[in-house]
């Protein structure tokens, strides 16, 4: 894994274009998502967008595989088949929270909740990864609890499933990345793409079956296109930016996504500007950046 901290060949200007792009697609994933949910569940939606991403990934394998003398099943065979299903099962479950999530509360809320991910790593990593838990951890985990109470303001509003599904969500997604950092030890991109892409697809087909299958109509083809793409190129652009900076660069530039959505919501969906949700959402990035910071300093050589 690469360093956290800053190296003289770090490309800052190049990784806000990158987050750019990975803001972009998110947000067009999130429009394409409420579009299609008008007819399909999350679990269809999902099927379809797993379909589409595996067709994608299976191209690139045999593309690459042409350029090499690599074998199909060497590429693409894991390390640890149940470690690729487990962190299957969690990212599959935090992206199925997180469509159900974009259609129940507003998106603005959604992603703000979603900002809490890089703190159930923090509070995670000492069961998963065995890391040592320490006050600064403590000290991240209150702190963006905090900023989870000003964006959903229990007893000013009621609280819906739509904000459990958005914590829900952010923790399947911090299980998915520190079982993916697990995984990049021994086996390739090309490999977690596949298998992601190949089991989210049965996951999703299984149980679409469970309210009756239904065939999307062609109103909404070119939606499930959009959240096919977005779905790989969001986290494309988002690994590219990290590439090139470091996170504490990197994850401000993701903060943005945050009024991009809400100026989306307000436009599209005439949902309400909360400036409680900001003040949250500014609340959660300041724990991140705590978090950051400890990581930077526990990697710095002495």
């Amino acid at each position: 894994m690469k360093s956290e901290q800053a190296t003289p060949d770090a490309k800052p200007a190049l990784a806000a274009l990158w987050m750019c792009g990975a803001i972009a697609s998110f947000t067009a994933m999130a429009i394409a998502g409420r579009a299609i949910q008008q007819e399909l569940d999350s679990f269809e939606l999902m099927f379809w967008r797993s379909l589409i991403g595996f067709g994608i990934v299976l191209s690139i394998v045999l593309i690459t595989l042409r350029k090499t003398d690599q074998g199909f099943a060497k590429a693409i065979k894991p390390t640890s088949p149940v470690l690729h299903l487990t962190r299957n099962l969690f990212h599959f479950a935090g992206q199925n929270l997180w469509f159900y999530g974009i259609m129940v509360i507003p998106l603005s809320q959604l992603v703000a909740l979603e900002f809490t991910m890089p703190i159930w790593v923090a509070l995670l990593a000492p069961l998963v990864l065995g890391e040592r838990f320490t006050m600064r951890r403590l000290f991240v985990a209150l702190l963006g609890f905090a900023g989870i109470l000003i964006v959903a303001q229990p007893g000013v509003q009621p609280l819906t499933s739509g904000h459990l599904a958005g914590m829900l969500c952010a923790i399947g997604f911090a299980m998915n990345m520190m079982l993916t950092k697990r995984i990049m030890r021994t086996d390739s991109v090309i490999c977690v793409l596949f298998w992601m892409t190949l089991s989210q697809t049965f996951f999703g087909f299984i149980l679409a079956q469970w309210g009756g299958f239904t065939w999307p109509s062609p109103a909404i083809w070119g939606w499930l296109v959009v959240v096919g793409l977005t779905g790989l190129s969001a986290h494309y652009a988002l690994s590219s930016a990290l590439g090139l900076a470091p996170a504490s660069t990197v994850a401000p530039m993701e903060f943005l996504r945050l009024p991009v959505i809400a100026f989306v919501g307000v436009w599209l969906y005439a949902e309400p500007l909360e400036p409680l949700v900001f003040a949250g959402a500014a609340v959660i990035l300041l724990a991140n950046w705590v978090n950051l910071r400890g990581r930077e300093m526990r990697q710095r050589p002495t």
